[in-house]
């Protein structure tokens, strides 16, 4: 990470160019570090998809985290939608995490295998 400095004097906004990108100083438009930061995600997955039962940070309601769908973002938020859909529940797509309301493990765990993932119940 770059330090202070380093971020203040930096190129925010050119008039040949308009809105550059701060890390990679690159113009809004031409701009890889999105693409990069996702194929980097999903060269760092192992394949299995890992299913877990949360209630951190929210107040004592649980919430499941699908994690590890080794897809790109625009067919993980398509999976998310049929999920959510198949649970009749709501939920969110955070960094690359599922998160369906409720305790559904199991029944995310029968569809994600439907789908051809191998799947794991992990956490408690």
């Amino acid at each position: 990470m770059a330090s202070l400095q380093d971020q203040l004097r930096g190129l925010v906004y050119s008039t040949e160019h308009g809105d550059t990108c701060p890390d990679c100083r690159q113009p809004i438009a031409d701009c890889r570090c999105a693409e990069a930061a996702e194929e980097d995600r999903l060269a760092s997955l192992d394949g299995i998809v890992r299913l877990r039962r949360e209630t951190k940070g929210r107040k004592g309601k649980g919430v499941t985290l699908v994690e590890g769908v080794p897809l790109k973002a625009d067919e993980l938020k398509v999976l998310a939608k049929e999920l959510k859909k198949r649970c009749g529940t709501g939920g969110a797509l955070k960094d690359g995490v599922i998160e369906i309301q409720g305790d559904q493990r199991e029944v995310l765990k029968g569809e994600l295998e439907k789908r051809g993932y191998k799947v794991k119940l992990a956490g408690g």
